[in-house]
């Protein structure tokens, strides 16, 4: 289909990002955040909530300008794509959301609304789809209300945050609360009636995100059924 752009590949992309942590920060440091990703792989291989065929859960949520953003109106117009996220700090969300912006008219093209979600408030979401440029929605999920329903919540280790610290990122200033619960990234498709046609993360291991490809190869399946 000519009309569709050349799609990101995220793993790809991932090569690179880690060269430039690599140049940036100390061995020391990208050694903690390597290990709590080990480790993180290891504890949460199946964290997802929700499989394909299940109704998702509803939900009212606000936006980067604290509007209130209404699943069921997006279901309205069309499918949705839910990815949730970890956050701002986070390098490995920044590329993987800057490679779904990259997708986002394919999947306009293919009658469907994207939308990213994490427990950050809105200011800090805000922050994130300026820096980004992003043309989709970033919702604000105080306390991972939604996210738990989707995707398993997890606390985000003392060491990376500590770690995170002293490079001069404050973790705690991207939220509301000092829980440091964040969800397992996981990417959903729900159909117009709010069923789920596509369900995956990647697990713990948050370096792993799911392709661009695979969003985009779920939304034409579902089209020729």
């Amino acid at each position: 289909m000519s009309k569709f752009h050349q799609t990101p590949v995220y793993e790809q992309e991932k090569i690179q990002l880690q060269a430039n942590l690599a140049a940036m920060i100390s061995k020391e440091s990208l050694e903690v955040f390597n290990e709590d990703a080990d480790q993180l792989a290891l504890d949460y291989v199946s964290p997802l909530k929700l499989s394909v065929g299940d109704q998702a859960p509803l939900f009212h949520l606000p936006n980067a300008v604290n509007k209130i953003i209404a699943l069921k109106d997006l279901l309205n117009e069309g499918p949705v794509v839910i990815t949730f996220y970890r956050g701002n700090w986070c390098p490995y969300c920044n590329l993987i959301l800057n490679a779904y912006q990259r997708i986002l008219p394919d999947i306009k093209a293919l009658g469907a609304n994207f939308i990213a979600i994490s427990s950050q408030n809105p200011d800090s979401s805000l922050d994130m789809q300026a820096k980004q440029a992003l043309e989709f929605e970033v919702l604000s999920d105080s306390g991972n209300q939604v996210a738990k329903l989707y995707t398993t919540i997890i606390q985000n280790a003392v060491e990376a945050v500590d770690e995170a610290q002293k490079l001069g990122v404050d973790f705690y200033s991207f939220y509301d609360d000092q829980s440091r619960e964040v969800p397992v990234p996981a990417v959903f498709i729900l159909d117009k009636n709010g069923k789920v046609l596509f369900a995956k993360s990647e697990g713990g291991d948050y370096r792993l995100r799911v392709e661009p490809s695979e969003i985009l190869t779920a939304l034409k399946l579902s089209l020729s059924k």
